[in-house]
């Protein structure tokens, strides 16, 4: 009885890993890759295809946040490349390229536009980070305090081996 428990487990797993199988398969079945896939404002998108002819050296590209881009043939045989950039100020969300290149191929995906990269110092709800003057004495002094009780205490603590 519960080697049929144990089986039935081991079938609805691995029944649900088989059908993700061809999702993954198709998520990475693209024709388009855009480096980097999270970009911030400001930074330039590089964006290649293998999905024109191989014959084809030229193709045109369009993203609703950088505009229209051309693509050329790379280094590659068969691989046209283009770039854009990303102006800056743009709101972080998904932002979808389109591609066209001869005979009548057009593609789309889709990348994410992620937020400025921080800048500055992180406030942790004790002040600025520039105050280094008073508050760092103080937790100094606490620490230094601390550990001298704890080594006084450790050495005075009562031994059972004192006769």
């Amino acid at each position: 009885m519960r080697y049929r428990h144990m089986g039935a487990g081991i079938g609805l797993v691995l029944g649900a890993l088989g059908l993700q199988i061809p999702a993954a398969a198709a998520a990475d079945d693209s024709d388009v890759r855009i480096d980097p896939w999270n970009a911030p404002p400001g930074s330039t998108v590089t964006v290649s295809t293998r999905a024109c002819d191989a014959d084809a050296d030229y193709g045109k590209g369009w993203s609703e946040v950088g505009g229209e881009f051309h693509l050329f043939a790379g280094d590659e045989e068969g691989v046209l490349t283009g770039e854009f950039e990303i102006p800056e100020g743009t709101r972080p969300g998904d932002d979808t390229v389109t591609v066209k290149c001869p005979p009548l191929t057009k593609i789309t995906e889709t990348y994410r536009v992620t937020g400025p990269p921080p800048s500055g110092s992180v406030d942790a709800g004790f002040g600025p980070a520039e105050d280094t003057g008073a508050g760092l004495a103080l937790v100094g002094g606490l620490l230094v305090t601390a550990a001298a009780g704890g080594a006084v205490w450790f050495y005075r603590r009562p031994n059972d081996d004192r006769t």
